[in-house]
């Protein structure tokens, strides 16, 4: 079962856009992503605001910075 995962970005972005486009097939896999729209917080989006989109591991905090591709993502939850 792979890890949980968020997704950290924000309406309006494009590559949040694409970035959920091309975690959709894991998705459909199994994969469970929460969207984290980091408008929503201050710190958040100083914290990320220059690196949306971001995936995040729920279990272990990693994070895989955009770009990423699915065959990226599968050794990232590895």
């Amino acid at each position: 079962m792979p890890p949980e995962c968020q997704l950290l970005g924000t309406l309006g972005c494009h590559l949040c856009e694409v970035a959920e486009a091309e975690l959709l097939p894991l998705v459909e896999h199994g994969l469970m992503v929460e969207l984290i729209d980091i408008g929503e917080s201050e710190a958040m989006f100083e914290g990320y605001g220059l690196r949306i989109p971001v995936l995040r591991r729920i279990d272990t905090g990693a994070e895989l910075d955009w770009p990423f591709d699915a065959e990226q993502v599968v050794t990232f939850l590895r």
